[in-house]
């Protein structure tokens, strides 16, 4: 199951590695680490999103190398046979990014999932946070990555005329159109050609929840047909499209979640 609701997971933290995923965009002017520490589910690590993606780069969120990967997940003391619960305190929903690079390096999808509603409704709800420091005991965890989950710029390029692939936009309508400036610097207006928008908002609730199967099979029914199961996600940075990838799932239990990684943010570049 990719989503659990905040009563399972309170009748279940002493059963889970709890990772907060906060990640905010750069013009709130938030620090999702600062929030962890005032605040956050008992037991909760905390994953920065920044930081444990590829540092080699200049794009943002890119996948690390399987080595760095496991050299992280092991100082967070994660095992590769633990049932991971995924939450965030952000409007885009970065946990769902998270729960893609465990699933990409190779943690079985049955034993990572992500807590509909996030740490917003977990605190609506009056349930219990603390400001402890979580102690972490270091794993030795082991990645098998699955490559056919990521796309590159290349191969974006090449499905335009090819067109084995369906290319899904998170992003709104109006950076999906170019209607207005991109928020990156150095990075255009516009969509990749032939690619379709379905912005990551129109299937969540006003709480932050995930809508209803039905609600969200409308939604991707209105664009492609859901039984295809070759679709690959994008959007700005590679963090919404992760979004429409975990809904995606929740409506086809066939489909795997397969991600552009340079996202707009590539693809865009001036």
């Amino acid at each position: 199951m990719s989503l659990v609701t905040s009563d399972w997971l309170e009748n279940n933290l002493d059963k889970v590695k709890l990772i907060d995923c906060s990640w905010h965009m750069p013009n709130v002017k938030r620090n999702a680490y600062e929030e962890y520490l005032k605040k956050h589910i008992p037991g909760a690590i905390f994953f920065d999103l920044d930081k444990y993606s590829d540092t080699n780069t200049d794009l943002p969120h890119m996948l690390p190398n399987p080595i760095t990967w496991e050299k992280t997940v092991s100082n967070l003391g994660i095992s590769n046979n633990d049932r991971i619960i995924i939450y965030d305190n952000s409007d885009v929903l970065s946990s769902c990014r998270c729960w893609y690079n465990f699933i990409y390096f190779g943690h079985s999808p049955n034993l990572v999932s992500v807590l509909d509603g996030g740490l917003k409704k977990w605190i609506l709800e009056n349930k219990i946070i603390d400001n402890n420091k979580t102690k972490i005991q270091k794993s030795k965890y082991t990645s098998k990555e699955n490559k056919n989950l990521v796309k590159n710029k290349n191969q974006i390029n090449s499905n335009i005329n090819m067109k084995e692939f369906l290319v899904v936009d998170a992003r709104s309508k109006e950076r999906f159109e170019g209607k207005v400036p991109d928020p990156r610097k150095n990075v255009r207006s516009g969509s990749i050609p032939n690619s379709l928008c379905l912005p990551f908002k129109e299937i969540i609730n006003e709480d932050g929840t995930f809508k209803n199967t039905d609600e969200i099979s409308k939604k991707f029914m209105q664009i492609i047909d859901r039984k295809y199961n070759n679709i690959v996600f994008s959007c700005g940075s590679g963090v919404t499209a992760c979004v429409l990838a975990l809904a995606y799932s929740l409506v086809n239990n066939k489909y795997s979640p397969i991600i552009y990684d340079g996202s707009w943010a590539e693809y865009g570049k001036i």
